[in-house]
């Protein structure tokens, strides 16, 4: 049974008991995906195609009441599932792995389970008080997440593995949609490891990318430019974009996952320099989760939206279309072209032209 959405959304299904029962549960159902990943439960049915209970409990080292709790949550919840004795993947994970992104995905599970699942134990008190609480769960002086990373190693790999990985679930798509025929120059702000810039680098030859990024993380960066070996094209410099110069001389300026940390007035700001900074004629992107005009989903858009409540920064969240080109018009902007992607992340860019 589905109830039809008065905002536009589609069909939205109705909420059963089974359904509420996973949102009560839905902490225990993470912790079986985050499991399951980190014992290397898929990995090990996908090489042998399917495993019988005694052949997973010797092979992942588990006493059997562990490998039963194990199987247990993994086939109810539908990851596993189970035939003649014998457990398999689900399609859907196996879809991941044909399509070389399981990978990707586990990076994110890793990114959820270390980085956001204590902090957003602070969600409720975050939106109480609209600010980041959950912040102090992570060690460190810095005014923000990423200002700490860098006095905690192991979240600092984490993070920075998983913002590759989920930027390499959409920037094939940025790739192929955003034309800049004709660009000369790119400014990437807040641009990580330079991810994006790579991607974009290497599909167009005559681009030059410069990448803006705070100091501790502008070495990662670099070091990841020299791996691809763009180091021709691309270029790294430091500094902050709420305040430093930006970098001159660039056609395009770009924000990519940069505007669903801060709140709408400092996104407007944002932009107004990216503005100042352009050519007549010169464009704005803005490459990153959106959420849909109406306010109801998609589902992955109101979910990660927990995470930029509680922790990053003192805003944000995952803004809607509409939302993000409030603040292009404030900022002077004029022609504004959306360009949704397809697959089950909710990417999607926005370019805006002075």
């Amino acid at each position: 049974m589905t109830a039809t959405s008065p905002t536009g959304n589609g069909d939205v299904p109705a909420l059963d008991m089974d359904g509420l029962s996973r949102i009560l549960f839905g902490h225990a159902a993470f912790q079986y995906l985050n499991a399951a990943c980190e014992l290397g439960l898929p990995d090990l049915i996908a090489e042998k195609d399917a495993l019988t209970r005694e052949e997973i409990r010797d092979v992942l080292g588990l006493q059997d009441r562990a490998a039963d709790i194990l199987l247990l949550g993994c086939t109810s919840l539908g990851i596993v599932v189970k035939e003649g004795g014998r457990y398999g993947l689900a399609q859907v994970v196996r879809d991941l792995m044909e399509e070389g992104d399981w990978q990707r995905f586990k990076d994110t599970v890793a990114f959820e389970q270390y980085i956001v699942y204590e902090g957003q134990l602070d969600f409720t008190d975050s939106l109480r008080e609209n600010r980041n609480v959950g912040l102090r769960r992570v060690r460190g002086a810095g005014r923000d997440l990423y200002h700490r990373l860098s006095e905690n190693p192991h979240l600092e790999q984490v993070f920075y593995r998983y913002m590759r990985s989920w930027s390499e679930l959409a920037n094939k798509h940025l790739v192929k949609e955003l034309d800049l025929t004709g660009r000369s120059h790119l400014l990437d702000c807040g641009g990580g490891d330079a991810v994006n810039a790579i991607a974009l680098a290497k599909a167009n030859p005559g681009l030059q990318v410069t990448v803006f990024e705070i100091p501790a993380s502008g070495a990662i960066a670099e070091k990841k430019v020299a791996q691809a070996g763009v180091g021709d094209q691309v270029s790294v410099v430091t500094g902050d974009m709420f305040q430093d110069p930006l970098p001159t001389g660039c056609d395009v300026v770009m924000f990519a996952h940069q505007l669903v940390i801060w709140t709408l007035e400092e996104n407007t700001a944002l932009m107004r320099r990216a503005y100042e900074a352009l050519p007549a004629g010169g464009q704005l992107v803005i490459f990153n989760s959106m959420s849909n005009d109406e306010g109801d989903g998609p589902v992955v858009a109101a979910l990660d939206s927990v995470y930029f409540a509680a922790l990053p920064a003192e805003g944000g969240m995952i803004y809607s279309w509409a939302q993000h080109e409030e603040c292009i018009h404030a900022a002077g902007f004029r022609t504004v072209k959306r360009i949704p992607f397809p697959g089950w992340t909710p990417h999607g860019v926005i370019v805006a032209t002075k």
